[in-house]
């Protein structure tokens, strides 16, 4: 009887509340739980994530399944870092898949995958052909290959800058069609690839003012810069 009787007065919470409860949460993990609870919860729930422009799990322990169902629910977001940190958000290509489904991610502008050692090309490849609208994209310490590069190619022209660091398998040839293909390209940091340089001089003769990151790379000109 008591258990019913406490439910009976959690039912009568307004959605309109629980979503500012919500908002209030600290823990993602937790936000994903009550998304499951009942559909007013789940409502409560989309209606705080919905109000979020930026959305950022680094630091969090995530995985696959909650991740994607609290970006399903956050229809607003532009900007999603899901990066690794030592404890925190470790996607796998499944969880890029799911993400690829929601809402969000054909306005998202900026996306960070930094450090995801358990993505691979098959998962890039499926978000960023979805994500159209991305503007600043930081892919490093990941093992992407030229085909991810090709697809950021093909999707994603209004591409401004994106982070290379220490992506290790890309090469001369996918560098040289994305530069080629995103015109709005102004920033790419290739440190701790296994480019050559003569290849970063091609680069700038594509797009003569495209800062290429670190500047000793190349000899200093007006065109490169930190």
């Amino acid at each position: 009887m008591i258990g019913k009787e406490k439910e009976a007065e959690i039912d009568k919470l307004p959605t309109d509340l629980l979503s500012h409860i919500f908002f209030l949460f600290s823990s993602f993990t937790d936000l994903a739980q009550a998304s499951c609870v009942c559909k007013k919860w789940m409502e409560g729930v989309k209606q705080s994530l919905g109000r979020k422009e930026s959305l950022s799990f680094s630091g969090y322990k995530m995985d696959d399944a909650s991740t994607s169902r609290l970006i399903h629910l956050a229809f607003s977001v532009k900007e999603l870092d899901i990066s690794r940190s030592r404890w925190g958000c470790q996607i796998t290509d499944n969880g890029l898949f799911e993400i690829s489904m929601a809402k969000c991610v054909g306005n998202l502008t900026s996306i960070s995958l930094w450090g995801m050692t358990g993505i691979t090309d098959k998962g890039v490849v499926r978000l960023v052909s979805r994500a159209t609208s991305l503007q600043h994209l930081n892919i490093g310490g990941t093992f992407i290959t030229d085909e991810s590069l090709f697809a950021i190619g093909n999707s994603c022209p209004h591409l401004k800058t994106i982070v290379l660091w220490s992506c290790r398998h890309v090469t001369e040839i996918g560098l040289l069609y994305l530069v080629n293909k995103c015109r709005m390209l102004t920033s790419i940091n290739v440190w701790g690839t296994r480019v050559p340089v003569h290849c970063f001089i091609g680069l700038l003769t594509i797009s003569p003012t495209l800062q290429i990151k670190p500047t000793g790379l190349l000899p200093n000109n007006g065109a490169i810069a930190v």
